[in-house]
């Protein structure tokens, strides 16, 4: 399944991201009401990509885009479509105010 790509990145780990965090937007959204914001589950989808590769980093499991993402020498057509995902993701979440 993994064998057709797109670049250095295998298409079944971008439909399977962005199937997954379809499936889970509802969900997150609710949790994130709680906590006292506002996301849309549209932005669930913008966020897809930056959160991917925030997560591998952290875990420490370093794919090709989180490798490509971090290189400081290149790949800045990837960087720029991570920043203008992250920043339509986050463009429409607000803050709840709670009411007294």
């Amino acid at each position: 399944m993994r064998q057709y790509h797109f670049g250095n990145y295998a298409i079944f780990d971008f439909v399977l991201a962005f199937a997954g965090i379809y499936l889970l937007a509802p969900s997150l959204s609710k949790l994130f009401r709680k906590l006292g914001f506002e996301v849309p589950q549209k932005n669930w989808i913008f966020l897809t990509l930056p959160i991917s590769v925030g997560a591998h980093f952290l875990a420490g499991n370093i794919t090709a885009m989180t490798r490509d993402f971090l290189d400081l020498d290149g790949y800045y057509i990837l960087k720029l479509i991570i920043l203008v995902s992250f920043i339509l993701g986050v463009k429409g979440i607000k803050k709840i105010e709670k009411v007294k």
